[in-house]
Order: C-alpha cells, then structure tokens, then sequence
C-alpha cells in the first residue's frame, strides 16, 4: 500500500524530502526538455496541470495540433510544459480518457481535466504470456486486477489483494497469523490430490514455484507448510493477470491445467525522474470470538454433568469444582489471549523515470507486523526492485530486466493459541503471579502461556530475476530471448524448550529441543522466440514460435537436536546432545517445450486463434515423458458489423468461444521410479537404506479438456459493460495412490486411472460507470460465479481406498456423514440412523448422508466513488456455502463450551438439541458424542458478506507545483454478516481467523 505517515517523528521525512529535491535536480536521468529552438514572438512557453479531476495524469501526451515532433509528457505530478503559439491547438491523450482539443487562446496556463473513455478499456492490451491481446480481440478468458485495485488494500500476500474481485478464481485465508498461506481455486477442483490443484504463477515472465517450503514438524502455527509467495510484495505489482480457459492456458502446456497467474511489475516511465515516499501505521484486531459459558453456567453444566453420571462426590483433580479454584472468577480467555492488538508499519519508496528510449524504476519496501498474542513477536518482510527499459535509436533492438529481491523473517509462538484457550475453564487460575511469573496454581493446571516459550522462526530470502532481449530482424519479424532465474532459501525452526513444563517438576534443558527446516530452491529459465506479422488479404496475421528449457533444483534438510546444556543454545546445533537428520534429499526438475501460436484478426471482427505445446517433463518415466497440448479460440466481434455500427444502445458485442487440452505434472519428483530411502538407524555401525517406491513405467499425464462459450456486451458507450462465460472442464487420466496388497511392502504405487472429474459453471460480470463528470464519478463493478464440481468416473471406487471419500456423480468436497436423527427424550442421548439395522453404526454401511462443501456461489462488488480531491473504494466479498461446524469435545467433562450448550437435555421427555451433560463415566453419551461430531447435524450454513476493504483518501491542495501527497484511510475485513456461529466462516475452525485491519498513512511524490 502506497501510503505515508509521520510515525514516530517527521526527521526522517525530512531528510528524504530534502535529500529527493537535492537528486531530482542535479542528478536526472531524464526529463521533459523544451525543444531547443528560438521561439519568434508569437511564441510563448505554454504550462499547466492535467487531472482525471481528483488525481494528476503522469506520462499523458501533449502535442500541438498539425505540427509533427511538437510533443511532450507529463511528469509524475501532471505537470507540463512546453512552447506554443496563440493560434494553437493543443491536443492532449492518454489511455482511457478521451483525447482532449484544448486552444492555446493567448493563454499561458492551461489546466486540464481529462475525462475518462469507457470504450477505450477495450483498447488496453492484456497481458496473456507469451503475447499481449486488445481486451476487445481477445479470444480466451482473462481476469485482470491492476495496481489501482491493489494499492488500496493493507495485504502482505498477493493472493489476499485477489480476493472476491475476479469471476471464477475462488481465494480462501487460511489463517490469520501473520505469514499465513491462502488457498486459491481457479474454476475448481481438477485432480483428486488435494495438493495437485495449484495454479502456475508467473512473474515477469519467470515460473515461480508455489511449492510448500515449509515441513509438518516446524510450520505448526499455520494449518499448511509455509508459502514463497508471502514474499512478493503486493505494491510492486502492476497488474495480475489470470488465465482460465484452454484459449488462455494451453500455450502453458502441461502447467495450465489449473490456470495461470500472470504477476507483472510496475516499470518506469518516460519523464523527469520522480520519486515517491510512503509510510503507514495501522493495528490489527481479531474478527470474531466463540460464544463461550460463564463461570456461572460453566459450573452449572459442570455440577449437572456429575448428577447424571451418579457422582456424589467431586473428584480430587475437579480443581474447577471442587473448591480448588476460585469459584466466583471468570475471565474471558479468548479476550484474554487473543484480544491484543497487532501493530502494524509500512515504508515504501520509489524512483523512477526516464528518457524516450531508457526508462528505469527503482523501488524498495519494509513492512513490520506484531500479533495479537502477548509477548514480542514478529513479522518482518523487506525488499528492492529494480526495472530497466531500454530500446535503440532505431527502434530494432530492445532490453528489458526486471529483478526483485525479498527478505522474510518470522517469529511466533509454535502453536496457534485459538485451539487452545477455548477449552480452558472460566473460573482457571490467573496468568501471573504477582512477581510476573507464569501462575502454575500449585500445578493444577497447564498455564496456556506456557506455550509462548516455545517458538517458531523463519527467515526467507527470495531472488526473481528476468531479462528480455529482441531485436527487429526484418520488418514485422523479431527475435526474442528471455532468460530468468530465481533463488530463494529459507530456514525454519520450531522449538520445544524445557521452560514450557512446571518448574515443580524440574525439566531442565536437557530435555529441550529443537526441530530445524533447511530448504533450497533455485531455478533456470531460457525462452527463444520468434514472432512474425504480416497484412494478409483483409486481416492481420500473427504467429509466434518459441522454445522452453527449464532446470530446478530443490534441496531439503531436516534435522532434529534434543538436549542442551542451556536454553540459551538451543538454536545452535553443534550444542545438542544428540542430532538426528530426518530429511536430506535433493531433486532436479528438468523441463523443456515447442510452443506454437498463430493469430488471423480479419477486419477486427473475425478472430481465430491456435495455440499448440509439445512439453517433456523429467517426471515422467521413458515413453511418457512428452505429449502435446493444443487449444482453438474464435470471436466474433458483431458490434463492428456495419448494420450495428451506428447503433445508439450497443456499443460493443462479441461472442467468443474456445476448445482445447492442458496438462498436469504436479506430483513431485521421481514418483515413477525405484527408489531407496535411508533408515535412520545406526546397526552395527552402518545406516541402512529400504525401498521407498516402486518402478511404474507406464506412469503418464493428467489431461484436462477445456470448453467455454462467452457472450460480452456493452451498451452506451460501454457505460454498461457485462460478460457471461460458461466453462466446462474435464480432468482424465488422474494421478492417484493405487492401493496394493499388504505383501508388497507397500501400501499403494503411483498410477494413472481411468477417474473422471467435471467442472461446469457459470461467471457473470457486470461493470457500470454511474456517474462521470469533472467532480464526481462513480463506478461499480460485480462478478458471481456458480460452480459445478462432480466426480464422472471412477473404475473400483467401492473396493478402493478411497470408498469413504469419494462418490460418483458427487463433488469431491464431499464429507459422508451419519445421519443425525435428534436427541431421545428418554435417554438424552443423540440418535443416528443405523440403515441397516444391526445395531451398530459402521462407516461403511451407516455413513449416507453426503455434504457438499463447495461453494455454491461467491463472488464481489465494488464501488469506486471520486469527488474532487476526495476518493472512496469499498468491496463487500460474498460467498454461499455449508460449513461444518467445531464441536468443543464432551459436554460435562472439565472444558469450556458454546454457550448454545445450556439447552441441553434435562430429564425424561425433554425435547432439547443437546445432549445430557456427563464427566465422561455415561458411555453411550460418550459414544454419541463421538458420532455426532462426524454427523450431518456439524453441517450448517457457512455463507457469508463481507466488507472485504475500504479506503478513503484525499489529494491535499499543495502550492508546491511538482509535489503531490495524499492522505489514505484503509481497511480490512472490516464487517462480516453471517449466521456461522462457530468462529469464522472462512478460516479454517480451530485456528486465528483473518484480522480486522486498519491502517492510515499519506503518500508524498516528487
């Protein structure tokens, strides 16, 4: 976020302030010059400001009306200046605002407002890999956020700044700790492996792999292993891109078959160099709690529980009853814990500008954030980005690089605490002694902040480079070579020290450990291509052929050190008694393509597009190792048809449609061959090895089968614009575990089967412009998606592994769950129904009832609101959808629970929703309880709207002439609406839900 403030002081803004003027006056890269010649007297240096009537218009072009090499830009601040007769006309474009005609009229200061051109959006080129199309002649589907939309958010992950804004691309936050992981969907669920659904991410025209970096023994604060892509800096990016049907993704081969996200950067721009400071303090708090009991009715529940166990006496460790604890206390633990406030700076700087044929940009960025635990922990995540653009005199040969180099560093508690303080009893003990120590209550309880001791680290180090390098052979024929590289290591560590037990049982450091996580990637990439244009008969034909030769290498090292003369040298090794290597592998990824695409516009009506990939993958055993991968899109573009041209309504219209085939090679390395893994157990002297895998020769690729028809219309002048897409998407061909016979020694082999998975849905967007004139605009854009996901075939699913997973015909987000009859106004004991009547409930014979838990539909709506200096953006993120909920164990025994709990069962001919309370001595309530937490009655409505991000900003009214700062107010997941109970319906139950941010800062340019 592009923000500043004047946190902790203004010195340091000074100096940068002083400093930018002192460089943007003797050291300029480039700037705007007036041409050098001698003026006669009927001209005169014409200046000025140009705004979209709130915010001043960099890089717009001015020149003068019938006179060749007259033109100039405008720099970062709108400002410009050139010379000019009276008599002149100066004429002013920029995309997506109407070109302005403005008379010099013997004026020599011209503002200007110019207003924006809805039907030039259809002229903005989109980025689609290899290429870049008109949004109006594109013949695939392509969702596109850009900085505007992302600047505007207070997010650390560039999947958050996503978020409810792009028809068909379902995003999930995991967890709100900081440095958690989000899950994305585009268009569903392809693969029956849970972690073959990823998309491919390309930044700058580099693959970055999204693989987990993360291991189960250290990433234990988040729900999932640890993402690189926490280390990309969101108010870097220029625009996302993400690719969706066969059209956009089959040039991507065996890598598009769960789409593509496109990542560009921002770059500089032709003008005087500009620099631009930013800073922002925000805090964050937690969005909703638990509706927990009171001391009261906790104790109540408590004293029930033994009255209908039979107990007459409290036990010797009921410390919560018995008289041990104090009975009148409460505290709300959940308030207490996890109701702190998290703190959260950011600091962002640029520089950027440049000449006709060099332009550069320079930027850099740190961001710190705390938790809302107690204690002093951390989120720290830095970065330098540097772009250069470089094109010849003679317009033949150009350079581009971009490169990004990022620094995380992470500190928290092992374990999300949220799991833990909802069991904790009202009435527990206090936290601290009165000398600050941790409270032990003469070891009658387990102190919940004992867990603080034990901590996680991680420190991320990412490096993204990228450099393009093309030259004009001939006419219309270019050669293009891009080369990219990426780097990134990361070491991770979680530690169990002796100090997170009672002192009372005098664990020393003997017994500490620590679990170490180091992970290495670093990847290659080099593309040739070639690209040739040409008029041929009416239209314009473009083809492209080009090349891939990919190399990643990833290396692992787990390792586990236990006992430690001191807690103070736990992070060190070489200081354990015993150090054990659990993990040490390295694999290498090889990966090479021919990619083909050929492009016939004819008349910018009829468009047909054809793209082809020969791909080869070192994943793959002998014979299996290629396959080719094509796709056909066509449009048609009826609106420009002459008997529609000079229609008043309509003023865009296009049908298009696209067929094609995409692969899938996420399954991990040397999956088809034999391999042999170490035992880890010293025998006389010598570490054995054992197999670890069988040799599968016939192991093949995933295929996926694209189909999508689209209909996109806008009316007066595309003030109303909308699209319909309807896709259809089959996955074949699965990559499963085969299950084998025990004798084997192994448990499954990886195969293909002949499975089956379907994806059908429907994305609507709609965008209006309300209102557009000099003060007040006024925009609104909307999209819903509703998705099909269904499993088509399935050969032995009922004598599989996977019999109590999967049905066919029924979405793979199923959960097969007993079926929940009600509570027995006899017994006070839930009911199932046991279908077939032997008196037991099995999983196999009893579990029917199928729940869905996909999203029926979701979607966003923004509205972008401007009035003179003042600018308002909010986005309300909507989703329909059932949702399981998260039952609290036992109610009796010694734990907490919802306070819905009260309306609990009685005595003989109550009708209550909730069970008889025991301490665990009534085995049939027991017994109940286990089956009702895998029941239908945890299935419950999980919909939800939410105000996803607000901002407020103002453009102050500086007499500064090339200075421009504006104030921003911004906010995150500010309000929820929803009838979940049981915590938030997003996260994922028994972890911190996303925070309600809120931040402000002023931007300051120069």
């Amino acid at each position: 976020m592009n923000n500043f403030s004047f946190y902790k002081g203004c010195k340091a803004f000074y100096c940068l302030f002083f400093l930018g003027c002192f460089l943007s006056s003797s050291f300029v890269l480039a700037s705007n010059s007036l041409r050098q010649q001698q003026p006669n007297l009927s001209q005169k240096l014409v200046q000025g400001s140009i705004t979209d009537g709130t915010n001043p218009l960099p890089g717009v072009t001015i020149a003068i009306k019938g006179k060749a090499n007259s033109a100039t830009i405008s720099d970062h601040t709108g400002q410009y200046s050139m010379i000019a007769a009276n008599s002149d006309t100066l004429v002013l474009a920029f995309i997506g605002f109407k070109t302005a005609l403005v008379p010099v009229n013997n004026r020599q200061t011209i503002n200007v407002v110019l207003q924006y051109d809805v039907m030039a959006l259809q002229e903005v080129r989109v980025n689609a890999g290899y290429y870049t199309v008109k949004e109006s002649e594109r013949t695939g589907s392509i969702s596109r956020v850009t900085s505007k939309d992302i600047e505007i958010q207070p997010v650390t992950n560039v999947l958050a700044a996503m978020q409810g804004r792009m028809a068909g691309v379902d995003i999930t936050q995991q967890t709100g700790t900081p440095g958690g992981g989000f899950d994305i969907k585009i268009r569903g669920q392809n693969s029956l492996r849970s972690d073959a659904n990823s998309p491919l991410y390309v930044i700058d025209g580099v693959p970055y792999s999204s693989d987990p970096i993360g291991s189960s023994q250290t990433s234990t604060p988040y729900p999932s292993f640890s993402s690189p892509l926490n280390g990309i800096n969101p108010d870097n990016i220029e625009s996302i891109e993400v690719l969706k049907d066969a059209d956009a993704t089959s040039i991507y081969g065996s890598r598009g078959a769960n789409g593509v996200v496109l990542i560009t950067t921002k770059k500089g721009k032709k003008g005087k160099t500009s620099f631009s400071i930013s800073s922002s303090t925000g805090v964050g708090k937690a969005t909703t709690f638990l509706k927990l009991m009171n001391t009261q009715d906790y104790l109540a529940m408590r004293r029930q529980a033994f009255i209908n166990d039979g107990l007459t006496q409290y036990g010797p460790r009921d410390y919560d009853i018995n008289g041990t604890w104090d009975q009148n206390r409460y505290t709300d633990w959940q308030r207490e814990i996890l109701g702190g406030t998290s703190q959260i700076n950011d600091v962002q700087g640029s520089a950027s500008g440049g000449s006709e044929k060099t332009q550069f940009r320079l930027g850099g960025n740190y961001h710190q954030e705390s938790t809302i635990y107690p204690g002093d922990f951390r989120y720290k995540k830095g970065g330098a980005q540097l772009n250069v653009n470089h094109v010849s005199e003679d317009n033949k040969f150009r350079f581009a690089f971009s490169g990004g180099y990022d620094s995380q560093n992470n500190k928290l508690p092992s374990f999300d605490l949220s799991s833990v303080v909802r069991f904790i009893p009202p009435n527990g003990p206090a936290l601290y002694n009165a000398d600050g120590s941790l409270n032990w209550e003469n070891g009658t309880w387990q102190n919940p902040l004992r867990n603080l001791n034990a901590e996680y680290r991680s420190k991320t180090n990412d490096l993204i480079a990228n450099t393009v390098l093309s030259y004009e052979i001939i006419d219309n024929l270019t050669v293009k070579g891009s080369f990219g590289f990426t780097d990134l290591h990361t070491i991770e560590t979680r530690t169990v020290p002796s100090t997170i037990y009672n002192p009372i049982f005098n664990v020393s450091s003997d017994r500490s450990v620590i679990y170490q996580n180091n992970t290495d990637r670093s990847s290659w990439i080099i593309e040739p291509q070639i690209n040739y244009e040409r008029t041929l008969g009416k239209g314009k034909l473009d083809v492209l052929l080009g090349g891939t030769f990919q190399n990643q290498v990833t290396s692992t090292l787990y390792q586990l050190g236990a006992g430690f003369i001191s807690n103070s040298l736990i992070y060190n090794l070489s200081a354990a008694k015993s150090v054990l290597v659990t993990n040490n592998d390295e694999t290498q990824y090889k990966y090479q393509a021919f990619f083909a695409r050929a492009n016939y516009n004819l008349q910018q009506r009829y468009i047909l597009n054809l793209t082809a990939r020969r791909d080869g993958s070192s994943r793959f055993g002998p014979g299996n190792q290629f396959a080719t991968f094509g796709a056909v899109g066509a449009a048609w573009v009826f609106s420009r048809e002459s008997y529609l041209q000079e229609s008043q309504w309509l003023s865009f219209g296009k049908i298009r449609a696209s067929y094609g085939t995409t692969g899938n090679d996420q399954i991990g390395d040397y999956q088809y061959l034999n391999t042999y893994s170490t035992t880890g157990v010293n025998y006389g002297g010598t570490v054995g090895i054992q197999p670890s895998r069988l040799f599968n020769p016939d192991f093949g690729w995933e295929i996926n089968k694209k189909l999508e028809f689209a209909l996109e219309l806008g009316f007066l002048q595309d003030r109303i614009f909308t699209t319909a897409s309807w896709y259809q998407n089959r996955s074949s061909n699965q990559l499963v575990g085969i299950p084998l016979p025990g004798t084997t020694g192994f448990p499954s082999i990886q195969s293909n089967l002949d499975a089956e998975v379907e994806n059908k849905g429907l994305e609507l967007t709609l965008r209006t412009v309300n209102f557009n004139n000099t003060d007040f605009k006024w925009s609104t854009n909307f999209n819903i998606s509703f998705a099909r996901n269904k499993l088509l075939r399935f050969p032995g699913l009922e004598g599989s592994t996977y019999s109590q997973q999967y049905r066919i015909g029924q979405p793979l987000n199923i959960n097969i769950l007993y079926q929940y009859k009600g509570v027995n106004p006899q017994t006070g004991v839930y009911e199932f129904e046991d279908y077939n009547n032997d008196g037991n409930l099995t999983i196999a014979d009893d579990a029917k009832v199928l729940s869905n838990l996909n999203p029926k539909f979701y979607g966003g709506l923004q509205n972008q609101l401007t009035y003179k200096r003042c600018s308002l953006d909010f986005l309300f993120q909507f989703t329909k959808q059932k949702k399981r909920t998260y039952p609290l164990g036992l109610a009796g025994v010694m734990s907490n629970q919802y306070r819905k709990i009260n309306d609990s069962w009685m005595q003989p001919g109550d009708n209550a929703p909730y069970q008889i309370f025991t301490t665990g001595y009534n085995f049939d309530a027991v017994l109940a309880d286990y089956y009702y937490s895998t029941s239908s009655a945890t299935v419950t409505d999980g919909s939800f709207i939410r105000l996803k991000n607000i901002a407020f900003s103002y453009n102050l009214p500086l007499l500064l002439k090339e200075t421009n700062c504006k104030i921003i107010i911004e906010g995150q997941n500010l309000v929820t609406f929803t009838k979940y109970e049981d915590g938030d319906p997003e996260s994922i139950p028994g972890f911190l839900p996303p925070l309600k941010v809120i931040t402000a800062g002023v931007q300051l340019t120069f």
